[in-house]
């Protein structure tokens, strides 16, 4: 099985060869790309003057490219293998997404994958399609709760459940509060649980698909047949990434190929709040020293917070400790001369240019999540999550749709799965060798 990477990473084509070659080509159905009758891309600009119109127009993007891309998919599958649609739940208007494209590419998609929340409702729409679909849970607990409130109306469209390791896959990752992103746990034991769980409500011969650190299949021969886990498949995120049929650029492949262990890490910049993997770079570098500029302040002077100081162009009055209202000072000597306020009666200190930067990317905001810390977006009512922006996070809207269409990769959001050091290592990509999706396929039936 593929697995789906968002904002046309793994989009019609990589998805189409993945299943002509006998496997589950997945393409992304988050804000994947369209083109025009001459085959050109359809580039997504933004005419709404507030962010309710210009949602509208996300949608309507969404699912223009939904739609192309599952149409791309079949073509080159030839009928063979299978394809599914992989959707966020905490996408902006997901359900709206899901519908439109399955709608407008009826009998093409054969199963949709959905994780980042807690998709209730995928099992209901999918199954008004005559298609199966296939959560993504990181624990047995979360399985349960889905099965109990919607997914046991409609037990014979659930085509599997996809187990993702939080401490291992790429993209966003499902930890709880409970469990430690330092410490990783046996993805054995706990796929072993979701298992238990499964069988006692009946699912024996449903399968788990085991997502999330699978470089080689020799590594995982020992959980074909075993009782407590079986029947299970497993999910390739990141070995499809460096394929001659991935849209990702050049400069992103070759990157790739020299990744090093420990690049890959987890952190909590994203403005959905949950964690998420992504390759250490420029950008990942700039939202830490944000972050580490960052001291605690009061509307009025209480306790330790009893120095007076003047942040934003109108000098408003703050009060800080006396330790960090050196600091502060400091920070601004160094050009960092923008105190921006957050949600949690801090403030970060950045430069001018980063200053109208961020300002920008927050006006700009077309409600890409079901909310958004960065920008305050929620889809609601008020349009609002009610608290301030988030100026330590990032619009990841605009920063993926700018790697996948080729902007400087060290300057961008690059999510990868902690594994990618592995390119480096393996000898089926020495020389900076890039094989087609069958050739990879060949590969992997070998066990590497």
């Amino acid at each position: 099985m593929e697995g789906g990477k968002g904002i046309a990473v793994s989009n019609g084509e990589s998805s189409g060869a993945w299943a002509a070659a006998g496997g589950v080509g997945t393409f992304s159905g988050v804000n994947a790309d369209s083109y025009d009758e001459n085959g050109n891309l359809i580039p997504a600009t933004y005419q709404g003057r507030t962010r309710r119109d210009r949602h509208e127009e996300l949608l309507a993007y969404a699912i223009q490219g939904g739609i192309a891309q599952a149409r791309i998919a079949h073509d080159i599958a030839g009928g063979d293998g299978r394809i599914h649609m992989n959707v966020l739940w905490e996408m902006g208007g997901a359900e709206r997404v899901l519908d439109g494209v399955l709608t407008g590419a009826r009998g093409l998609i054969h199963g949709v994958t959905c994780g980042a929340g807690m998709p209730y409702k995928i099992a209901q729409i999918s199954a008004s399609y005559g298609v199966y679909y296939y959560p993504i849970i990181s624990s047995a607990r979360a399985f349960r709760a889905l099965w109990k409130r919607s997914y046991h109306k409609f037990p014979e469209w659930l085509g599997g459940v996809v187990y993702e390791d939080p401490w291992r896959a790429g993209g966003h990752n499902g930890l709880s509060n409970s469990e430690d992103p330092e410490i990783p746990e046996d993805p054995k034991s706990r796929v072993a649980e979701v298992r238990k769980v499964m069988n006692n409500l009946g699912l024996e011969q449903v399968p788990i698909v085991m997502a999330g650190g699978v470089w080689y299949m020799r590594d995982w021969v020992d959980w074909i047949n075993d009782p407590d886990i079986a029947p299970v498949a497993f999910q390739f995120g990141t070995r499809p990434l460096l394929t001659r049929e991935s849209p990702i650029s050049d400069q992103w492949k070759k990157r790739l190929l020299g990744l090093e262990e420990g690049d890959v890490f987890l952190n909590k910049y994203s403005p959905t709040g949950f964690y998420s993997s992504a390759v250490r770079n420029d950008f990942l570098k700039e939202l830490k020293k944000r972050s580490d500029r960052q001291i605690a302040f009061s509307e009025e002077p209480v306790g330790d917070l009893s120095q007076e100081f003047q942040i934003g162009p109108r000098g408003r009055k703050i009060f800080v400790a006396a330790g960090d209202k050196k600091r502060a000072e400091a920070w601004m000597k160094e050009d960092f001369t923008e105190g921006m306020r957050t949600p949690d009666s801090t403030v970060i200190f950045v430069s001018s240019s980063m200053a109208r930067q961020i300002r920008t990317d927050q006006s700009d905001c077309m409600g890409c999540l079901s909310q958004c810390q960065f920008s305050n977006w929620a889809q609601n009512e008020a349009g609002t999550t009610g608290r301030r922006p988030d100026p330590r996070s990032y619009c990841i809207q605009k920063t993926l749709q700018n790697i996948v269409h080729g902007e400087n990769v060290d300057e961008q959001l690059m999510f990868a799965g902690h594994n990618a050091y592995k390119f480096r290592d393996d000898p089926f990509y020495a020389n900076g060798y890039i094989p087609t999706v069958k050739k990879l396929m060949e590969r992997l039936h070998t066990g590497d």
